[in-house]
């Protein structure tokens, strides 16, 4: 999610990777030059970024914030297949949730999924980017904070860091900028046009008794064509909500005042008075279909590498950063003109054939009653078997071994 609300932090401090004064300013003249240049330093800008350093190449990676540590996009969820294929550290994981409940808009008689498996962990953001961006510079990525990029004229990329504006000739460019790339506007490429908006609080709490859970609010009244959350892992809780824009009665700041006012899974828990608070766009019609051409590609949001029907990005944002990798590593060794061009997203946008389906039913539910109904067929047999392989299934995108992880273990 990109930002859209004022935050306020409760969450210790941490101190952001240093940034060596050659990554935050360019060349005599104004003007540098780069094998890569990265547009957004999220978890698929860093990991595109520091994959391709360690194969060699030159890598300037640009952030318009001045630290990663703020303004943090997302729910920070991990699922189990993303736990189990890429080494991230365990400082920065909270418990493991094996427990999701469903409940109808009455909050009664939630449908409840329990797996014999750890199939969610919630992820430390702010100490997650901090440890990839120093696994980055340590790999050679040159890393240059409060810098945002002001597009492309001719053969070069136009930045506005610290110290001005200055040029920038790289021989790719991956747009790595959120679900509105402004990258993918200048390539040409592909932009996400099924967008939902969300908001999100993230506060501390004490353990109250209960196994770490999932809880999931289906109401379209208060979540209009996706749902609301709340997910209390003992450590933190994070209460959320997301829907069409057009759809939320109010707006979605008094969506989110009255769920979080009486949100499941948080009986007993207190309150601080200063919570972090997240939200921004979030994008649900599936991969992209142009996400490559002879300039450069997308990888994360700005693919719309999510899951179209839970619009969980984690997993996919690090499996696509992977697949451009070694795109870009072949590209950059062959310096063929067409390297780029097998780049896309038409054919991963089959595995997703089922959850698109999912998704676009989903949005059409518009009625508490439509809902409860929806429910009487997911507390059946059969219905409670489809959720559990939709929600805790071994599936990954884009179905592919992942060579060599680049975040942090340490």
């Amino acid at each position: 999610m990109s930002s859209a609300a004022p935050a306020t932090v409760s969450a210790p401090a941490t101190v952001s990777a240093p940034t060596p004064a050659s990554a935050a300013r360019p060349a005599s003249g104004r003007e540098t030059r780069a094998d890569v240049l990265v547009v957004g330093a999220g978890l698929a800008g860093l990991h595109v970024a520091t994959r391709l350093a360690r194969q060699g190449h030159d890598v300037l990676l640009v952030d318009r914030r001045t630290t990663l540590a703020g303004a943090i996009r997302t729910t920070g969820i991990f699922v189990r297949k993303t736990l189990d294929d890429f080494p991230l550290p365990e400082r920065h994981l909270g418990p493991p949730i094996r427990r999701m409940l469903l409940y109808p808009p009455s909050l009664s008689r939630p449908v409840a999924l329990v797996s014999d498996r750890d199939e969610f962990r919630v992820g430390d953001m702010a100490g997650l980017y901090d440890t990839s961006a120093a696994v980055a510079a340590e790999a050679g990525v040159r890393l240059a904070l409060g810098t945002r990029y002001a597009g492309r004229h001719g053969g070069t990329y136009h930045l506005i860091g610290r110290e001005g504006p200055y040029r920038v000739r790289a021989r790719y460019v991956v747009g790595a900028d959120g679900a509105r790339s402004s990258v993918a506007r200048d390539l040409g490429l592909d932009r996400n046009r099924h967008l939902l908006v969300g908001a999100e609080e993230v506060f501390p709490v004490a353990p109250n008794g209960e196994p770490p859970t999932f809880h999931c609010v289906l109401d379209p009244r208060v979540a209009p064509g996706y749902l609301a959350w709340a997910v209390n892992d003992g450590e933190h809780a994070h209460v959320g909500v997301a829907g069409y824009a057009d759809r939320f009665p109010d707006g979605l700041r008094r969506a989110m005042e009255r769920f979080s006012a009486h949100a499941p899974g948080l009986d007993g828990v207190r309150r601080p008075d200063a919570v972090e608070r997240r939200g921004g766009p979030i994008p649900v019609g599936g991969v992209l279909r142009r996400i490559g051409c002879t300039d450069g590609l997308l990888v994360g949001d700005a693919a719309g590498a999510v899951s179209p029907l839970t619009a969980g990005g984690l997993d996919p944002c690090l499996r696509l950063s992977d697949l451009a990798a070694q795109v870009l590593d072949d590209a950059l060794r062959s310096g063929a003109p067409d390297a780029l061009t097998h780049y896309s997203g038409a054919s991963l946008r089959s595995s997703f054939r089922g959850r698109l389906a999912l998704r676009t039913g989903l949005a059409h539910i518009r009625t508490p009653a439509a809902t409860t109904a929806a429910f009487t067929l997911l507390r059946t047999p059969p219905g409670r078997a489809a959720a559990a392989r939709i929600l805790f299934g071994d599936r990954s995108f884009p179905g592919q071994p992942v060579p060599e992880p680049s975040l942090a273990t340490g």
